[in-house]
């Protein structure tokens, strides 16, 4: 890319990716503009300086979240958002699934995808998802275990301690796990405490953990943390993954899948 040496113009589109993304990194960064990542760090630091973000280990943050964490958008938004990735992704994930599988498949919009794309074959599916159990109640060939627990009406799930306790009986063969961010060192997070311990006895109770997400969602971080990158399996996500977690995918040893 060509380098932006302009000081004020940089600084206020590094402003302006924060506010997108909810987080930077330094090295990202000094690549996309064409400098240092010394000049770099002085212009998160200015820019801490004066509110607009909060400094964090390799870059900064979106100073607008509470403790580190992105804001979580309105249902609505999210189904919407970035559809024909989530399409696509959904169809890589099913394309997975053989007859005789007993797979979970977590909470949120590219969840559905999956569910969508999955063919209607004697295959065994654990969720916690509504949208996930209105697209499986069709086909009549996939056994639906629905989690227990109370509904969330934010992001049509359902949590708490009768989910868990029913995910504490259970082994499956693939969790298809959702993904609110994914930051190289902050691991894979949630903004929503009980999904993310729900997500943790997801994790325990699968043989293979796939993460399920779009683009839009690397180095974003949010405040509840579900597990490290390093414990995934496969990660599936679409053709615009940035070069540092296609990196990570050989340096971490888990399988990366671009749809």
């Amino acid at each position: 890319m060509v380098a932006t040496r302009d000081t004020s113009q940089r600084r206020l589109q590094i402003s302006e990716l924060v506010r997108q993304h909810g987080s930077v990194q330094v090295t990202a960064l000094a690549q996309r503009f064409g400098v240092s990542m010394q000049t770099v760090r002085k212009d998160l630091r200015y820019l801490t300086e004066r509110g607009v973000m909060a400094r964090a280990y390799g870059g900064a943050i979106d100073s607008g979240v509470v403790g580190g964490a992105l804001s979580e958008p309105p249902y609505e938004a999210k189904r919407t958002a970035f559809l024909d990735e989530k399409r696509r992704i959904g169809q890589r994930a099913a394309a997975m699934v053989k007859a005789g599988d007993t797979i979970a498949i977590d909470s949120g919009t590219t969840a559905i995808q999956l569910a969508e794309a999955l063919p209607n074959i004697e295959v065994t599916v654990v969720s916690n998802d509504f949208g996930v159990l209105t697209v499986l109640t069709a086909k009549s060939n996939i056994n639906i275990v629905m989690l227990g627990g109370e509904l969330r009406r934010k992001n049509m799930a359902f949590y708490g301690g009768l989910a868990e306790e029913a995910l504490g009986a259970l082994h499956v063969d693939m969790l298809f796990l959702g993904v609110d961010g994914f930051d190289l060192e902050r691991g894979i997070t949630t903004h929503y405490e009980p999904e993310a311990m729900l997500n943790r006895k997801m994790v325990e109770a699968a043989r293979m953990v796939v993460a399920i997400s779009d683009s839009s969602k690397f180095g974003k971080v949010c405040l509840h943390r579900i597990i490290p990158v390093s414990d995934l399996n496969t990660l599936i996500t679409d053709i615009n993954a940035p070069e540092d977690v296609r990196q990570a995918s050989h340096q971490l040893g888990f399988e990366l899948l671009l749809a």
